[in-house]
């Protein structure tokens, strides 16, 4: 079984800044249910579908299943099937330590937000932090990009927003 096994942070400052390789998202939901969410995403000149099941071993893994697909087809799913707002973002692939970050920075509903993954072979894998990684949030629903569909950071300040349903 495919899975997904990663760590989440907020970033803090701009050290990760520099010439890495950068890539525009574009995403949208079929579904944000946590326990089988679906995902529609146009990476640069790339497309695909995502299946992504409930997490487990402490919200680190969950199955995933991604799948090449024609961008045009991506395209029209996002524009007239997927929920709305989509989810819009530059992907900065980071090298650290010999390790692969990969850096949000989101716009749209989302922009002001900036977080870091890494992807982990184990749950338990040890990894050095960089200075700009700030609080982790692997575990907080909040900032999966699927609640972030649902729930976008720029609505978090109004009472109820943000929380994960």
């Amino acid at each position: 079984m495919a899975q997904e096994i990663e760590r989440k942070f907020l970033v803090v400052g701009a050290g990760w800044k520099g010439a890495w390789p950068v890539t525009s998202i574009r995403q949208g939901y079929l579904s944000t249910d946590p326990d089988r969410a679906v995902r529609v995403r146009v990476a640069g000149e790339q497309a695909f579908v995502t299946i992504k099941g409930p997490p487990s071993a402490g919200a680190l893994a969950r199955p995933e299943f991604e799948y090449p697909i024609p961008r045009a087809d991506a395209e029209w799913l996002l524009d007239h099937l997927c929920l709305q707002p989509l989810i819009e973002k530059s992907r900065h692939r980071v090298t650290f330590h010999g390790a692969t970050w990969e850096v949000d920075e989101f716009a749209g509903e989302n922009a002001g937000l900036v977080m870091a993954e890494i992807e982990l072979e184990r749950a338990d894998q040890k990894v050095e932090l960089p200075s700009w990684v700030g609080s982790e949030v692997s575990a907080d629903p909040r900032y999966t990009n699927a609640n972030l569909a649902r729930h976008p950071f720029s609505a978090w300040g109004r009472p109820g927003a943000g929380a994960a349903r």
